[in-house]
C-alpha cells in the first residue's frame, strides 16, 4: 500500500490538474477535497461560504480531509487554506508525503482574474486579496514535505518533479 500523497497551495495553482496527472501515473485515488464537500453538502464552496459562513465550512473540510487521509493510495488535493489548520497539517504531514505548488503571485493574479468560484476573492480588489493571502500562508504552506516552484514548467513536467521525490520519500 501506498503512502498518500497531498498537495497544498494556493487557489489556482493547479492542484487538482496536476493532482489528476499523479493519480493516473501512480494508479492512486484522486480527491478533491473541495469537489468531495460539494457533493456531500450538495452546495458549491460559493453557496457553503455565503449561506453557512467559513467556520462552518472549515469544521466539514476538517472531517472530510482527516477520514480521506487515513485511506492509502490517494492523491488528495487540497483546498488553499486546509493546510493551515496545525491538525489538517500535522496529520497530512504523518499520513501523506506533503507538496506545496508554489506559483510566483502576479501568475496567480492572472489566474484567477476569470475565476468567480472564489469566495474569499468576491467582492474585494483581486491583486491586494491575492497578495496578501499569498504572504500569510506563505510560511505555512513551507511547511509541507517539499515546495514544488511551478513557474515556467508544465503540468506534466511538475508532476514528473512530484512523482521522481515522492517515490524517493
Amino acid at each position: 500500500m501506498g503512502k498518500n500523497l497531498t498537495l497544498t497551495g494556493m487557489m489556482g495553482v493547479g492542484k487538482s490538474t496536476i493532482g489528476k496527472i499523479l493519480a493516473k501515473k501512480l494508479n492512486y485515488n484522486f480527491v478533491d477535497i473541495d469537489k468531495l464537500i460539494e457533493s456531500k453538502e450538495n452546495l458549491s464552496i460559493n453557496l457553503i461560504f455565503k449561506h453557512k459562513g467559513e467556520s462552518y465550512f472549515r469544521k466539514i473540510e476538517y472531517k472530510v480531509i482527516l477520514s480521506e487521509l487515513k485511506n492509502n493510495n490517494s492523491v488528495i488535493s487540497l483546498g488553499g487554506g486546509a493546510f493551515l489548520n496545525n491538525a489538517i497539517r500535522k496529520n497530512a504531514k504523518k499520513l501523506s508525503t506533503s507538496f506545496w505548488l508554489d506559483v510566483p503571485v502576479e501568475e496567480l493574479i492572472k489566474r484567477l482574474k476569470k475565476n468567480k468560484k472564489r469566495p474569499l476573492l468576491l467582492n474585494k480588489n483581486l491583486s491586494e486579496t491575492v497578495k496578501k493571502i499569498y504572504f500569510d500562508r506563505k510560511k505555512i504552506y513551507n511547511e509541507a514535505d517539499y515546495r514544488i516552484k511551478c513557474n515556467s514548467l508544465r503540468s506534466g513536467e511538475i508532476a514528473n518533479k512530484i512523482l521522481n521525490l515522492y517515490e524517493k520519500a
